[in-house]
C-alpha cells in the first residue's frame, strides 16, 4: 500500500480508528474526516484529519475538492461512518430515528462515493470499502434501521461494482460480526433492557450464536480491509466478506446453552 492515497470516513474512533493505523503501517497516505477529534493526540502527525460530517453535501464536496489538489486522485475510499441506531420494537421505532440511521449509514455512504468516484474513473484505478455488518445478511431484532440501512447498503455497493468496474474501479462490504468495544457494549445494554434480561446474558447469547464463540475486533476488520484494498485482492469485488468468527445463529436467545 506504499504511496497509496486513502480517506476513511468516521476514522477518529473504533473500526475507522484501526483503519487508519493499518493502512499507515501499510505504507499509505491517509486522510481522516470524523465528527469528532481522533481519540489520540499523535493522530494529527501521522495522517490528516478534517472535522466533516458525512451527510454535509458541501462539506464533503470541499473536501474531495482539496484531495483532488492536494493528491491528485484518490485510490481507496473507506467508507465507514455509521450509527448503531435506535433499540426498539418495529411499531416503537419513532420515524425520525429510523431517518437518522439511514441518512448516516446509507446516504453518507453515497455522498461519500459520489465524491469520489470521478477521481477514480479518471485514473481508471480505484477501490471503494464499505464497513457494513452482518445485521446486512440476517436481519438483527430489535435494530430494523441498523439492519435496513445494510441490507440497502450491500445493494448500493453491487451496484457501484457494476458501473465502475470497466473503469478498473472495486467495491467490496466488509460485514463484521459483533465488534468488541464501547459500542457494541451499549447496544447489548440496550438489548437487555428491552429482553428484561442481564446484559452478561445477552453477550454470552451473541457469543454462543458464533462458530469461534468470540466477538471480532476491529483491527480484525482493518486488516480485512487493507488486503482488499491492495494488488493481492485485485479480482475481488461485489463482494460481502463476514469478518464475524461464522454466525450459526443471528438471534441467540438469552439463557441458551453450549
Amino acid at each position: 500500500m506504499k504511496g497509496q492515497r486513502v480517506l476513511i470516513t468516521a476514522g477518529g474512533s473504533g473500526i475507522g480508528h484501526a483503519l487508519a493505523e493499518a493502512f499507515t503501517s501499510a505504507g499509505a497516505k491517509v486522510w481522516v474526516i470524523d465528527i469528532l477529534p481522533p481519540t489520540k493526540i499523535d493522530d494529527s502527525a501521522r495522517w490528516l484529519y478534517d472535522k466533516v460530517d458525512v451527510r454535509d453535501i458541501a462539506a464533503m464536496q470541499n473536501l474531495f475538492d482539496r484531495i483532488l489538489t492536494d493528491w491528485n486522485g484518490l485510490d481507496v475510499l473507506c467508507a465507514n461512518a455509521g450509527t448503531a441506531g435506535p433499540t426498539a420494537l418495529i411499531e416503537d421505532q419513532p420515524i425520525e430515528a429510523f431517518r437518522d440511521c439511514l441518512s448516516v449509514n446509507l446516504e453518507g455512504a453515497f455522498i461519500a462515493v459520489r465524491g469520489a468516484l470521478p477521481m477514480m474513473k479518471q485514473q481508471q484505478k480505484g477501490v471503494v470499502l464499505f464497513t457494513s455488518s452482518t445485521a446486512g445478511l440476517y436481519g438483527f431484532p430489535y435494530r430494523s434501521p441498523y439492519s435496513a440501512s445494510k441490507w440497502a447498503l450491500h445493494g448500493f455497493m453491487k451496484t457501484l461494482a457494476m458501473e465502475a468496474g470497466p473503469y478498473g474501479v472495486r467495491a467490496n462490504a466488509i460485514a463484521p460480526g459483533c465488534v468488541d468495544g464501547p459500542r457494541i457494549d451499549e447496544v447489548i445494554r440496550k438489548e437487555a433492557v428491552q429482553k428484561g434480561a442481564k446484559p452478561d446474558e445477552v453477550r454470552r447469547a451473541y457469543e454462543l450464536g458464533v462458530s469461534m464463540r468470540s466477538f471480532v475486533t476491529a483491527h480484525d476488520i482493518a486488516e480485512m480491509a487493507v488486503f482488499l484494498a491492495s494488488d493481492a485482492a485485485c479480482r475481488v469485488s461485489g463482494q460481502i466478506i463476514a469478518v464475524d468468527g461464522h454466525t450459526e445463529n443471528p438471534d441467540p436467545k438469552v439463557g441458551a446453552s453450549q
